[in-house]
């Protein structure tokens, strides 16, 4: 069917909550950049719920990445944060169509949420990682553990200075931002419902 119809929609339903699942477990039998996703307005139609602009697009980002609200009701502040985002979408997009997909962390089994695009010559991946719910006293360092790369390749983290072996990042894992508790204010990367986050690396 994908021969005639290269583009499936997944689900009317457009919360990035509800799609982490829809798209998770739609990965199984489609490839990602067949599916239909759309960063859509807030409160959302279905579940009427509010999340962040940055969580609705870091969710569609893994699928066709397109937009389902009215711009005419979008602030100034926000069309130039989609603009950003439409950029990046461009920089990455020949990976996400043509890289290898990998679940990280189902949705089905908590809280997060965790999957990554390798290249084929695995020389880059770009990953994402979801928490929709935050958690009250957070581990002092969580990481994430990648796959599908070169172990012995060094992997630079973009918008960094941090460099990463593939066998580390496997097994140990990528840092995560320290997540919000009372005591680490000052270092906290995230805290509060919908975090998300993309993250890319390439190879030195």
């Amino acid at each position: 069917m994908l021969y005639y119809a290269p583009q499936a929609w997944t689900s009317d339903n457009t919360d990035p909550v509800e799609r982490l699942k829809i798209q998770y477990g739609s990965s199984f039998m489609y490839p990602i950049y067949s599916m239909g996703a759309h960063i859509s307005a807030i409160p959302n139609q279905q579940p009427w719920r509010v999340t962040p602009l940055s969580m609705r697009a870091n969710v569609a980002f893994f699928g066709t990445f397109g937009y389902e609200l009215d711009p005419n009701k979008v602030s100034d502040q926000d069309k130039e944060i989609l603009k950003k985002y439409a950029a990046l979408y461009k920089q990455h997009r020949n990976l996400i169509r043509d890289g290898d997909f990998y679940r990280l962390k189902s949705p089905f089994d908590g809280p997060e949420t965790a999957w990554a695009v390798v290249a084929k010559d695995r020389s880059e991946v770009l990953v994402g990682y979801y928490k929709v719910l935050a958690t009250p006293n957070p581990p002092k360092m969580e990481t994430l553990r990648l796959a599908g790369l070169e172990c012995d390749a060094l992997y630079a983290l973009a918008g960094t200075d941090q460099t990463f072996y593939g066998d580390e990042l496997m097994a140990i894992g990528l840092p995560l931002p320290y997540e919000f508790n009372c005591g680490n204010e000052k270092v906290a990367g995230r805290g509060g419902d919908c975090q998300s986050f993309i993250f890319s690396l390439k190879k030195k």
